[in-house]
């Protein structure tokens, strides 16, 4: 399309638009703003009946989560508590987030057996085969938000275990400074907001615990319990052991951060250490028959024609 074709469209499209604003022949300026009003009315009654069908939308999910999640909610209080801590860990603390995580997997179960059955058909399989199919999708679905949720603890972990010797260093800075441990804790949540989002989260949940009459120790307890990181944990046992003897604080704060960048350097070393041994399966699947071909392919080729001959 040249520039002439693009200029003719707009004057068109201009024209068009003119034409439905201005006023026709025979037409006051009140029946134009009548019919304009007509139009913000038109429009103003799809969006109110848009609403409508996402509210209803979310109504129907509502009603259904509960149903899909009582197919394979946990029988025992045991499996229920750890599947809630799961969740925790994985930074879902919504009172609706044990039933949505349920209600998923009864989701992915079921789209993942119609798939099987769809797959199975398209390939023309018998009814053995749909059914094996059937069984396998289903399986992988009903696997797959429990491995989703594993990876993401584990995600958040790290990010956590990242952003704890910075942590340490700025409570060691407020500590010394002349501020209180609850003080600092408040502080240091506040600011490593935008940094480290999650432990900022986690020390503001700790900071309102504090405020709401629970004892510091306790909170911190509940802290690493909804973390489950051992990073923490040894933290919070540093904290109560300082507390409890009369040591100080900033001394222990600032051994353990040291002690925990410390290994996170020796990980970082063990995991380069792993390197060489990991590009050992490239290595010999890829590269080292790609180098044979090319070595060994001329000379083969020749060896070829010398035997035909």
């Amino acid at each position: 399309m040249d520039i002439t074709s693009i200029v003719i469209l707009l004057v068109i499209g201009a024209g068009l638009i003119l034409y439905s604003v201005l006023p026709r022949k025979g037409e006051s300026r009140d029946a134009v703003k009548r019919r304009l009003e007509g139009r913000g009315a038109i429009d103003e009654t799809r969006d109110i009946q848009e609403q409508a069908r996402a509210t209803a939308t979310k109504k129907l999910v509502r009603k259904a989560t509960p149903m899909l999640s009582r197919i394979v909610l946990p029988v025992s209080d045991q499996e229920q508590s750890q599947l809630r801590e799961k969740l925790v860990q994985a930074g879902f603390r919504s009172p609706q987030a044990q039933t949505v995580f349920l209600a998923s997997k009864t989701a992915v179960l079921i789209v993942g057996v119609l798939a099987g059955v769809a797959i199975g058909a398209s390939l023309g399989y018998g009814t053995r085969g749909i059914l094996a199919c059937a069984m396998f999708a289903g399986g992988a679905g009903f696997i797959a938000p429990g491995m989703w949720l594993d990876m993401a603890i584990k995600s958040r972990q790290d990010k956590i275990r990242r952003g704890l010797p910075d942590v340490l260093d700025l409570l060691v800075v407020s500590v010394e400074s002349g501020l209180a441990l609850d003080s600092a804790i408040k502080r240091v949540g506040e600011e490593m907001a935008l940094v480290h989002p999650e432990v900022s989260e986690e020390f503001r949940i700790a900071t309102m615990e504090t405020q709401m009459g629970i004892r510091r120790a306790e909170a911190l307890d509940n802290m690493a319990r909804r973390v489950g990181l051992d990073e923490l944990r040894s933290l919070v046992s540093v904290i109560a052991q300082a507390e409890r003897f009369g040591t100080s604080v900033s001394a222990a704060l600032r051994n353990q951060g040291n002690a925990m960048r410390t290994k996170r350097r020796q990980q970082a070393e063990e995991r380069a250490q792993k390197t060489a041994v990991k590009l050992m399966i490239p290595l010999v699947l890829f590269i080292f028959p790609a180098m044979g071909i090319v070595l060994a392919g001329p000379a083969a080729i020749q060896l070829m024609h010398a035997f035909a001959k």
